[in-house]
């Protein structure tokens, strides 16, 4: 549990507070993404100023990004259901269908518990839509 909320925190600290929250909808091409999320990291680490620190902080991160662990995949898959649930949230609150968010995460979880919690968003979105 221990290793799977450090790149958790990581990608949520440098992402959120230094980068922004990137979606979908904002066009902002893969490559161009990456370069600001290693920039970020490369920030985040100076900070730390520890060198062991600074230098697991990189790994994690390198891990995160070459989805090369199980928690790698589960904290990508977190993201993307958090990511829906928020859609979900918001068309209800404001009469919106945000499809795009829906569609750019479809087919793409890679854990079970991943996929188990994007059918339990999908179908209480698919029930809200239908009126029922």
């Amino acid at each position: 549990m221990k290793h799977l909320l450090k790149p958790f925190v990581i990608t949520g600290l440098h992402l959120i507070a230094i980068v922004g929250d990137i979606t979908p909808s904002d066009g902002v091409p893969k490559a161009e993404k990456s370069r600001r999320e290693l920039e970020a990291l490369t920030y985040m680490c100076e900070l730390l100023g520890e060198q062991a620190r600074a230098d697991e902080v990189k790994e994690l991160w390198g891990e995160y990004e070459n989805n090369s662990s199980l928690e790698a995949k589960l904290v990508k898959d977190f993201d993307k259901v958090e990511m829906i649930l928020q859609a979900l949230e918001y068309e209800a609150e404001h009469g919106k269908v945000l499809d795009e968010f829906f569609l750019s995460t479809a087919g793409k979880f890679q854990t079970d518990i991943g996929r188990r919690w994007a059918v339990e968003v999908t179908s209480r979105r698919n029930r809200r839509l239908d009126g029922k």
